[in-house]
């Protein structure tokens, strides 16, 4: 399983606290009206959008993985991420969000914490050698190096990473392997983002 409503929780979270600094409920979307435009495709179904008064304030996108194929979803999620930020900020270049000023763009990603997820993992290198970053890490740190490289990269605004077993996640337990993509940390950058609309 990827996606879905195991993310939901989060994102109630999220909702919660850009109410509490003033944004009206009816300037929430979440699983209805949650397209916006693209560049490159017509349309891109987001997590959660907050929009007031036909201004673009955040998109948050939010996945996850549960194996057993990591290899294929990692490079299938860092494609679909990198491709929805391009779509985004080319969009935003073009003035699909009319008079929009620049957005909080979020990613968030949860990850299940297993023996397949945390063993290191090989690399070819039939042409050129690998940023040496990538050379005998896991599918856990290559996924932690992703959603730091989208923030470094101003791909997003903020990005966010969590992991949790089967059995931990049930029960809503969670961890960060590191604090520069702590959910607090992405909800502090969000709310004082989303502040400046209210």
């Amino acid at each position: 399983m990827t996606g879905g409503a195991q993310m939901d929780g989060f994102i109630d979270i999220f909702t919660a606290l850009v109410t509490e600094v003033g944004i009206p409920e009816k300037c929430i979307y979440r699983k209805k009206s949650v397209e916006l435009p693209g560049f490159f495709r017509p349309t891109k179904e987001w997590d959660l959008l907050i929009i007031r008064e036909q201004t673009l304030i955040a998109a948050i996108e939010a996945e996850s993985q549960v194996g057993p194929s990591f290899g294929n979803n990692f490079n299938n999620r860092t494609e679909e991420a990198i491709g929805s930020a391009l779509d985004l900020w080319t969009a935003f270049r073009e003035r699909a969000y009319l008079d929009s000023p620049q957005p909080f763009l979020g990613y968030f990603f949860m990850l299940e914490d297993c023996d397949a997820s945390t063993r290191p993992v090989g690399v070819r290198e039939p042409h050129f050698k690998v940023f040496p970053e990538f050379v005998g890490t896991s599918y856990m740190q290559r996924y932690e190096l992703f959603c730091r490289k989208l923030a470094l990269e101003r791909h997003y605004t903020a990005s966010a990473f969590i992991v949790s077993s089967i059995h931990d996640g049930i029960k809503g337990i969670y961890n960060t392997p590191a604090a520069d993509l702590s959910v607090e940390r992405f909800a502090t950058v969000l709310v004082a983002h989303v502040g400046g609309f209210t």
